[in-house]
């Protein structure tokens, strides 16, 4: 008999109650971790260059990892606000397929998880200065791995279990395409996970197409049938997802960044960058300041 394994798990970073106002307004923000937010007050709006979303109350609006969106609010808006990371052993994405932000209606429920999670982690806010120099962003991303740590076994259960929920609420609705493994093959699976555990290596499509002894150009043609991306732009999107939350946890230089995820030199990373994220990498890490 098949027995298949949940492989996903999420790590709390942030949780907090806030009341915004015309201050909170970010354009092409893209974060290295999940934000999920919960409005009990007030109008936003979460929008894309082809979507917009109205922030409202009564709502749950989920925003995986790693997906563009603008933040705004003209007057006022109050919610609440999860941002968490996601593990898998083969770091592929449970949204790996679905970079988009999704909205449903909250139930008591869900209220209930989310204040309970807030009451269970106090002083996990953001409360730091907008100034990158009054604190080390390494040092930031370790401190909640060791709050996360510090925390008795039944909490760090619950605070799971909780995330688990309230994620599984966004996988019933029309807005999460389900990425079923059955019926993606086992080479072009084999691959995503390869490509994923090697980030720093230059890893070239003739490459991936001989290690699971498949023609270049049939290996390509099967991959976009089964993951809607050719080959060279999944590489190098997944090198750059790896850039970005570089970028957000650590001090390294560019160039450091660039070397760490394969590119052999700065200015073809920058390029690379630009196009998948269409900020610079400076610009990248300026707002990524900003939002803290």
């Amino acid at each position: 008999m098949s027995k298949s394994t949940f492989k996903y798990s999420f790590s709390l970073l942030h949780i907090d109650y806030v009341k915004l106002n015309n201050n909170w307004n970010f354009n092409n923000v893209i974060s290295p971790y999940y934000r999920l937010y919960y409005i009990d007050d007030g109008t936003g709006t979460i929008s894309n260059s082809s979507d917009k979303l109205i922030l409202e109350p009564g709502y749950l609006y989920l925003i995986p990892s790693f997906t563009i969106c603008n933040l705004n609010c003209e007057e006022y808006l109050s919610q609440y606000f999860i941002q968490f990371f996601e593990e898998s052993p083969d770091g592929i994405s449970l949204f790996n397929q679905n970079r988009n932000v999704m909205k449903l209606a909250a139930t008591e429920t869900d209220i209930v998880l989310i204040k309970k999670m807030l009451q269970n982690n106090p002083g996990r806010g953001i409360n730091r200065s907008n100034n990158p120099k009054v604190y080390e962003k390494e040092a930031y991303y370790k401190e909640y791995q060791s709050l996360n740590n510090e925390l008795k076994p039944h909490l760090k259960f619950e605070n799971q279990g909780t995330l688990l929920l309230l994620i599984s609420r966004f996988m019933n609705t029309t807005y999460f395409k389900q990425n079923t493994s059955q019926g993606t093959p086992s080479k072009i699976l084999d691959t995503m996970s390869y490509v994923q555990l090697h980030l720093s290596e230059n890893l070239t499509v003739a490459e991936l197409a001989q290690r699971v002894n498949q023609n270049q150009d049939y290996f390509s043609k099967q991959f976009l049938i089964h993951t809607g991306q050719r080959p060279l732009n999944y590489i190098h999107e997944k090198k750059i997802e790896r850039a970005q939350y570089l970028i957000a946890t650590t001090n390294k230089s560019f160039l450091e960044i660039a070397l760490d995820t394969g590119f052999s030199n700065l200015p073809h990373f920058s390029k690379i960058f630009k196009q998948i994220v269409s900020l610079t990498p400076g610009e990248y890490r300026l707002q990524n300041n900003q939002l803290k």
